[in-house]
């Protein structure tokens, strides 16, 4: 009989010991133990962005897009795209937004999906613009989460080899 794996209470750990030998033990706070697995998975799959491409296509630029209400008097922008205005209905057009912002919040994320695996833990925030009436949430680059602060001014960092993916675009401490 195979002897139970190693626990860990950091995932960094469970992590290595995945790559290791492909089985490992996560052992929360509060002593539970979780079996973890290594278990490839593949699957291609054929996306189209539609209407929200002048996002992406604007990510491999070295733009933020948003979009602002076409309605006189409503105005609204928003810093992730939408085809209508969610205050009146109306249509709306593309914008370019400002590529730098302050902090209105964030979280540290000690788990992610495959893309993030090896960042983690890794700082998510919210931004807000000048002018703009939503917040956008992106990665935050280069910041200890004790450094974080409300307010924060930060700045939009872009991949100079883009994937036209949300991960083409990030922010750091300004």
């Amino acid at each position: 009989m195979k002897a139970r794996p190693p626990a860990f209470t950091k995932f960094r750990d469970v992590q290595a010991e995945l790559a290791r030998s492909g089985a490992a033990l996560f052992r929360d706070a509060d002593g539970v133990e979780s079996l973890v697995i290594r278990y490839p998975y593949a699957i291609e799959y054929i996306h189209s962005y539609a209407e929200d491409s002048p996002f992406f296509l604007g990510l491999a630029e070295g733009r933020l897009r948003g979009s602002r209400c076409t309605k006189q008097g409503c105005g609204c922008v928003y810093a992730t795209p939408r085809s209508h205005c969610m205050e009146c209905g109306s249509p709306t057009e593309w914008v370019d937004l400002p590529t730098a912002g302050k902090l209105h919040s964030w979280t540290t994320c000690h788990f992610g999906s495959e893309a993030f695996l090896k960042e983690t833990p890794y700082n998510l925030g919210l931004v807000e613009f000048d002018g703009v009436n939503s917040l956008l949430l992106v990665r935050l680059k280069d910041a200890r989460e004790s450094d974080l602060y409300v307010g924060m001014p930060v700045e939009a960092r872009f991949d100079p080899n883009p994937k036209y993916s949300v991960t083409d675009v990030w922010f750091v401490p300004k």
